[in-house]
């Protein structure tokens, strides 16, 4: 049986995909952070908390594991765990490659091939917060795979789905960029103008797993922001 995929109306914009009790589920919005930073910005993990705290009526600190993350200026799904059994199970899968995640990225520049998969060894750099994508390995480089495939073209850009094969520091905007594909606002890694908002137009668009307890198949696809060329992508 596959999950439902009801949108949960939620407090402080925080838009739930799926909860039960031992996993939520939310669509993070471009500029959350998923854990505390040295910004000081309030995460997205405390506004979860405060969510179910609220919900539940729970007296006391509420449990939250952060199971992975996405990059500040991406959108998209984002998992975390309501029980330690939970974290565990999906540390575990994840580390495993037992959870398929799929992400769309917009692109203005198209690529040579329509589908192809990318192969690259980066490099990241601390300082800069960025990560090089080398063809061969060099020293303190992490082998890096992804597989993308052009889904669809609009006037100026191209809407590009990507599966990844590891979880590397920015994989996929070095790799897209690195092939002269860089994603739309990235300027970090290349394109010649940033978004308004401080986003770019990458999306964590699906995940698929196992549930670590029920066993039951979870199936999550996450609606774009509205925005305009993500509408003209859905």
């Amino acid at each position: 049986m596959s999950s439902s995929n009801k949108i949960l109306s939620t407090p402080k914009n925080l838009q739930v995909v799926f909860e039960d009790n031992h996993i939520i589920i939310v669509n993070k919005r471009a500029g959350d952070i998923v854990q505390g930073d040295r910004t000081g910005d309030i995460p997205l993990s405390e506004v979860v908390k405060e969510y179910i705290k609220n919900k539940y009526n729970k007296p006391g600190n509420v449990y939250l594991g952060v199971v992975h993350r996405l990059d500040r200026p991406t959108t998209g799904i984002v998992v975390f765990a309501r029980t330690s059994k939970a974290l565990t199970r999906l540390n575990k899968m994840f580390a495993n490659k037992e959870v398929s995640k799929t992400y769309w990225a917009v692109v203005k520049n198209k690529p040579q091939k329509a589908n192809n998969t990318l192969i690259n060894w980066l490099k990241k750099n601390p300082k800069n917060n960025k990560s090089t994508a080398y063809s061969s390995e060099i020293k303190d480089s992490k082998k890096a795979i992804l597989h993308y495939k052009v889904i669809k073209s609009l006037d100026n850009y191209h809407l590009l789905e990507v599966n990844l094969e590891t979880g590397r520091h920015h994989q996929i905007r070095s790799q897209l960029s690195n092939i002269g594909s860089p994603i739309k606002g990235d300027l970090k890694y290349g394109f010649d103008r940033s978004n308004k908002d401080a986003s770019i137009h990458l999306h964590s668009r699906k995940i698929e797993f196992i549930h670590p307890v029920s066993k039951e198949n979870i199936s999550i696809t996450a609606p774009t922001p509205n925005d305009v060329i993500w509408d003209a992508c859905s």
